[in-house]
């Protein structure tokens, strides 16, 4: 998007990120200038892992809320930003830290796995925090028989698939990953003949019976770089394509919906970035008790990864 000035927010970003001492952190989902402008680009957890084994004083996250809760959570003594503090995460905000709380009086026993999607209000009531990619191995490994898991429904039933343990499911989803139907899925397969489907675990149960790879978006991104296909349909969040392209662009890659759009992750562009930087104001932060818990939860998923 070549609009009047791009070069100069591009050089002046830039330059207050030096000045500054700040890393920028871009999600996969993210819009392709931000993406490109950003020192790393990632998934949430990847990210901030980079973001607390650096020496930036400054972390501008460019994301959604949760995810620079997290940052925040693992980099205390670090300044973290989101330059759009609006940018936030619907399946996030369909539990909170009571609906936990009741959870593990209604099935006491059970163990909490929340999905690094999660407010860090809930994070702080888990007993272990999981991704897309080890959320099976996180379930298998703890040393419980009942899993309470939140807040996505589907995922926790992809990872129901693969495991004796039972799993008790609320009942979040992502609105952008739930919305995409086997129909569809069935029309852009039958466009493109011989193309790999490869969708994320957020996606629908009847969606991911139709795919050929189930994968995290860092799962992809290996995928990519390893596959001998020519064509890959993409069911994820669009921007997805953007860093595929970066990393194995002699694949054509094929958006499995046009609508495949969250609105949260393209409200940052290069304006409300230098905005973000300049003003310093969007911080976000996590209350030290709610942290301590938190990084307890996020801590025991390392530990079991």
């Amino acid at each position: 998007m070549w609009y009047k000035g791009y070069m100069d927010i591009i050089r002046e970003i830039k330059k207050l990120a030096k000045e500054k001492n700040a890393i920028i952190l871009a999600h996969n989902y993210q819009i392709d200038e931000i993406q490109d402008i950003a020192d790393f680009s990632g998934d949430s957890l990847e990210l901030s892992q980079i973001a607390a084994n650096n020496d930036a004083a400054m972390i501008v996250f460019c994301g959604v809320h949760f995810m620079a809760e997290s940052a925040s959570i693992l980099s205390p003594r670090k300044k973290v930003i989101i330059p759009d503090p609006s940018a936030g995460c619907p399946m996030a905000d369909m539990v909170e830290a009571e609906d936990v709380i009741a959870l593990k009086k209604q099935y006491p026993g059970a163990m909490v796995i929340t999905y690094i999607n999660s407010t860090a209000a809930v994070k702080a009531h888990s007993d272990v925090i999981c991704t897309s990619s080890n959320a099976l191995r996180v379930v298998e490994r703890v040393d419980a028989d009942e899993i309470i898991f939140l807040p996505d429904r589907n995922l926790g039933s992809y990872v129901q698939r693969f495991t004796k343990k039972k799993i008790i499911l609320w009942k979040g989803f992502c609105p952008t990953h739930e919305k995409f139907t086997a129909e569809e899925l069935r029309a852009v397969r039958e466009k493109n003949p011989g193309a790999v489907v490869m969708v994320h675990p957020e996606c629908r149960p009847e969606v991911i019976d139709l795919a050929d790879e189930v994968l995290s978006t860092g799962q992809m991104v290996k995928f990519v770089q390893k596959t001998d296909t020519k064509k890959i349909i993409v069911g994820t969040e669009i921007g997805m394509i953007h860093k595929l392209k970066g990393v194995a662009p002699h694949i054509e890659y094929i958006p499995a919906s046009t609508s495949f759009i969250c609105p949260n992750m393209k409200k940052i562009n290069l304006q409300v970035l230098l905005k973000g930087l300049q003003k310093e104001e969007t911080v976000v932060s996590v209350a030290q008790d709610m942290r301590d818990r938190a990084k307890k939860a996020l801590d025991r998923m390392l530990e079991l990864s």
